[in-house]
């Protein structure tokens, strides 16, 4: 059964211990570029390089590209709900917790495709 890590760094943990660190890269590439939404994370950044050019990249979007913003999670799936229960009155924290929702629906995208496969 799927249980999604707390944060970010056990999300990270968890799929460098099970070796789904790269697939998780990969997907999250893949999504990305979907979206129209160019990164290119290589396969060697360190799980805490990722987070911070991840944080990067959401805090850009909502702040300069919000209606791309919107696509990236609706292509990403990540729950409207969830969305809804953050707090942004600071775009920093916000964009840290968006991050970490994206993470979580990409692990469990990469966590599914690898228990079915």
């Amino acid at each position: 059964m799927f249980i999604a890590p707390a944060n970010t760094d056990l999300l990270l943990q968890e799929a460098s211990k099970e070796e789904l660190y790269i697939s998780l890269i990969a997907q999250l590439n893949k999504d990305f570029n979907l979206a129209n939404e160019a990164v290119d994370f290589p396969k060697s950044i360190t799980p805490d390089e990722l987070k911070i050019q991840l944080h990067e990249k959401v805090y850009r979007l909502i702040q300069y590209k919000f209606a791309e913003y919107l696509n990236l999670l609706y292509i990403i799936d990540v729950s409207e709900d969830e969305i809804k229960k953050l707090d942004g009155s600071d775009l920093v924290i916000l964009a840290e917790q968006v991050a970490f929702l994206i993470l979580k629906r990409e692990w469990q995208k990469v966590w599914f495709r690898n228990k079915y496969k």
